[in-house]
């Protein structure tokens, strides 16, 4: 799949959409915490295309694959840095067959997460380092048979840069999204209109850019906002992938509040603030998804909607967002003002 066959079903339909979580549902079927779900590519490949057709059954027009943790930098966690290739394959193999047997366009996404290393100055990872880590995971997605190339969950422009340039590599479309969770801002303090600027970068350039994760559905619609307003993101493709409401432990487990209702609330907000993917993040189930497919299929593009709708419809926005928006960063906070728990090393 081309560019322009991504560019041509944004175009036949105006917006897609995406799937949603990937660990909170493999979680259901059995993975229990400190797991690389990767491994399920080979050891449970039924349980992966199970995941896979739920949300294609649900709507969805992209599905993400589960290789979040796919370079060898995570994999060497669970001894099996040297399975680089093999399981990152895999996954997409599997989500290739769903795919193929869908009855209608899907596009499958290789999923390319963070390296849990810091980059430098602040830390030990090399430019080079990494750009050879995401590429040997890109060549992999793409011999599986992935569509594009979707990098997720980053926080740093020297790590987004490092992956977009080695997914460039395959000369796949790539996609590239942040969380911000911290203010308004990524946990390195990176802003939604830095990343647009970073993402369009004339040696590393990606197809989209956008928000995953995060602190909920309010932050991310604030979050597209900030990219849609900022310079150069009136041209920009843009991703919208929310958290399931806010985590919560229950029980002895994590678990989002976000209802259907809610995140169908989420998907035409996120619309009108101009992203042109949606999906959900950590917590979306298939039934989360199938009533984001149901609203989105039945609304019309809007006005952008203002702070206040926002927080009306779907909770608080931080000072950070806010003041990004208004354009008086002066009363932005500091980065880390309103920090949460940090998610970055596994999408849930």
């Amino acid at each position: 799949m081309s560019a322009n066959t991504l560019q041509d079903l944004l175009t036949k339909h105006g917006v897609l959409l995406a799937d949603g979580a990937t660990g909170t549902n493999l979680f259901a079927m059995g993975l229990e915490t400190g797991d690389a779900p990767e491994l399920w590519n080979v050891d449970y490949p039924e349980r992966i295309a199970a995941n896979y057709q739920s949300f294609v059954d649900a709507g969805s027009d992209i599905i993400l694959t589960n290789t979040f943790g796919g370079t060898h930098y995570r994999l060497k966690l669970h001894n099996a840095a040297h399975r680089v290739h093999e399981l990152n394959v895999a996954g997409v193999k599997i989500g290739r067959k769903v795919a193929d047997n869908a009855g209608r366009p899907v596009i499958i996404a290789g999923s390319i997460g963070p390296t849990g290393e810091i980059p430098e100055p602040m830390g030990s990872l090399s430019h080079s380092d990494a750009v050879t880590a995401f590429s040997e995971q890109a060549h992999a997605l793409k011999e599986g048979g992935a569509d594009i190339l979707w990098i997720e969950t980053m926080s740093s422009t020297q790590e987004s840069e490092a992956a977009i340039e080695g997914a460039n590599q395959t000369g796949l479309p790539v996609i590239c999204t942040y969380s911000f969770d911290t203010n308004g801002r990524s946990m390195m303090g990176v802003t939604p209109a830095d990343m647009v600027q970073s993402c369009a970068h004339k040696n590393h350039t990606s197809y989209a850019c956008g928000s995953n994760c995060g602190v909920g559905a309010s932050e991310l619609v604030m979050a597209i906002c900030n990219m849609r307003k900022a310079p150069g993101g009136d041209k920009a493709i843009l991703v919208a992938k929310a958290n399931c409401g806010i985590p919560e432990y229950v029980n002895g487990a994590i678990r989002y509040n976000g209802t259907p209702e809610i995140m169908a609330h989420y998907a035409t907000m996120a619309m009108d603030a101009g992203a042109d993917i949606i999906g959900g993040c950590c917590g979306t189930s298939p039934e989360h998804v199938a009533a984001m497919r149901q609203a989105l299929d039945s609304h019309t593009k809007g006005e952008m909607p203002t702070v206040e709708q926002i927080e009306l419809v779907l909770g608080e926005v931080s000072k950070g967002g806010k003041a990004q928006f208004s354009g008086d960063l002066s009363v932005a906070g500091g980065a880390a003002e309103g920090a949460t728990i940090n998610r970055r090393s596994r999408r849930r």
